[in-house]
């Protein structure tokens, strides 16, 4: 039997894993529709990495550096990559002696002066016993390297699960502070036409007590100075649940973002020229694409670990160790059963192969593996739909960023207009060559312009962050990256022994 452990072992590492070769899905990355689309662009490579840089706006810069570091979904998914991690551990593992271990105990035995073979023995005697064992179920059809695979691939799929979360946090961020500037021009424009709008209101009422115009004019001109005044709490109410959106985003209270905003400032612009560039392989550096194969890759290894199944598994047992008990006649060593155990004499020991072949479970085995391969053609169409999705998402975004930066110019030329129009109808109305009518249109049309082209501003930055999104922007980082925060290591570690995995990791681009 020894003279074939090793030829076994040896065949055992040799057989190829079965079940299926994972084959990625054939769907176009770089569609030709989406080049085109890219085409008015600079094709020099994006720089990516801290892409909301280009709006050169600080208080933006320490929004996002806060985020990256306190959000509590990130952190979560960080504390999910460790976990993989520890999973993947605990797989591979599994390629050396799964049962290893060190045995014993003394275990005090009353047999029956009517039990059968009892006659020649003592009956009340204490039994020792101490030894190690080994138990190793040979890796023959590839279980074990299949259940590597797929943790391995799960782990790679956490960090990419992890930087997509990163991509998403980055773009909220700017996307909700884009909306709180635009919202805090808004107002600000508000309450200057209510301003404009009041002392129109005065001028006219003033007349009309003075018999010198018609109370409708006065009414006209109250409608519209109430209509504007209560835009105002609509606008404020949607300010302050931008700041709450992004509190959360931030995981802090609303309460402590004055500082961090430091008060009301413009929407910041966007670049004139905007440089994508046209990688090689433009949305596959998208995680959440990077996400969907490996979760596919995954999935395809555990069909090969249901497949193992099917055959026999084979192991290798082994046990060494002492084994002695009281005995009621010590004349003939003198010495107690503890005394005993350790004597060359009570050596024992085992060692042999074996198999395990459930032939007979084959309809309960092979409907697992049908589950296990459904499960795999749902990853492979997933796959299919997240690489057509991002496809659409960029082009989206190309779309909406275009739209919104065409129509920032005609809306100031708008706002512009409308500004000397209500200037001119005031001033004909005061000299007597207009009707109140022409002035009230010209300041609703005012507040209307100015509200467009404030909202407007927002949108720009909101198509450009859009971009950058829908290009995977905003995850990359050299070197080393840490996916456990401070306190939650602190915490960790005072719990459990974690060795080096709460350490930073290298940041994947599988």
């Amino acid at each position: 039997m020894r003279q074939w452990l090793p030829l076994l072992a040896i065949t055992a590492a040799a057989c190829a894993p079965v079940g299926p070769e994972f084959v990625r899905p054939d769907v176009p990355l770089n569609p030709a529709w989406l080049e085109a689309e890219l085409d008015a662009y600079k094709t020099t490579p994006a720089e990516l990495t801290e892409w909301w840089r280009v709006l050169q706006d600080p208080v933006l810069d320490e929004l996002i550096r806060i985020a990256h570091r306190d959000n509590n979904n990130l952190r979560i998914a960080g504390l999910r990559v460790v976990e993989a991690q520890a999973v993947l551990n605990i797989a591979a593992g599994n390629r050396y002696p799964q049962a290893q271990f060190v045995a014993g105990d003394a275990t005090a035995i009353g047999a029956s002066e009517s039990s059968a073979n009892t006659a020649a023995g003592d009956l009340d005697f204490v039994q020792y016993n101490l030894g190690a064992g080994v138990s190793w179920e040979l890796d023959f059809w590839g279980r074990f390297r299949r259940g590597i695979e797929a943790a391995d691939a799960s782990f790679l799929a956490s960090i990419a699960s992890y930087e997509d979360l990163l991509v998403l946090l980055t773009a909220q961020v700017a996307d909700v502070y884009a909306v709180i500037r635009a919202t805090e021009q808004q107002l600000r424009l508000a309450r200057r036409s209510l301003e404009i709008q009041r002392r129109s209101y005065e001028i006219v009422d003033l007349l009309f007590r003075s018999g010198e115009s018609s109370e409708l004019d006065a009414l006209q001109a109250k409608t519209l100075l109430l209509s504007t005044e209560a835009s105002i709490p609509r606008l404020e109410a949607e300010l302050r649940q931008a700041r709450h959106a992004l509190a959360v985003l931030l995981g802090t209270a609303p309460a402590d973002l004055a500082d961090l905003l430091g008060g009301e400032r413009d929407v910041p612009r966007a670049p004139d020229s905007l440089a994508v560039g046209l990688p090689a392989d433009l949305l596959r550096q998208r995680p959440d694409v990077r996400a969907a194969e490996l979760f596919a890759l995954a999935q395809n290894a555990r069909v090969g670990v249901a497949t193992a199944d099917l055959y026999p598994s084979f192991s290798l047992q082994g046990f060494i160790g002492l084994a002695a008990a009281d005995s009621t006649d010590t004349t003939r060593t003198g010495q107690s059963g503890v005394g005993e155990l350790f004597r060359a004499e009570s050596l024992t020991y085992s060692a042999g192969i074996g198999f395990v072949w459930p032939f007979l479970n084959y309809g309960r085995i092979r409907n697992n593996i049908r589950v296990q391969d459904t499960r795999l053609q749902q990853a492979l169409v997933a796959y299919r739909e997240t690489v057509i999705q991002a496809a659409r998402e960029v082009e989206d975004a190309v779309t909406s960023f275009e739209s919104a930066r065409a129509q920032d110019a005609i809306l100031a030329e708008t706002v512009r207009t409308a500004e000397r129009s209500a200037e001119l109808s005031l001033l004909r109305y005061q000299e007597g060559f207009a009707d109140y009518q022409r002035v009230l249109d010209a300041q609703q049309a005012l507040f209307t312009q100015q509200q467009r082209y404030a909202a407007n501003l927002g949108n720009v930055v909101r198509g450009l962050v859009a971009i950058y999104r829908s290009l995977g922007g905003g995850w990359q980082m050299p070197g080393t990256r840490s996916y456990v925060d401070d306190e939650s290591r602190r915490e960790m570690q005072q719990r459990t022994d974690w060795g080096d995995l709460l350490d930073a990791a290298p940041a994947a681009n599988q």
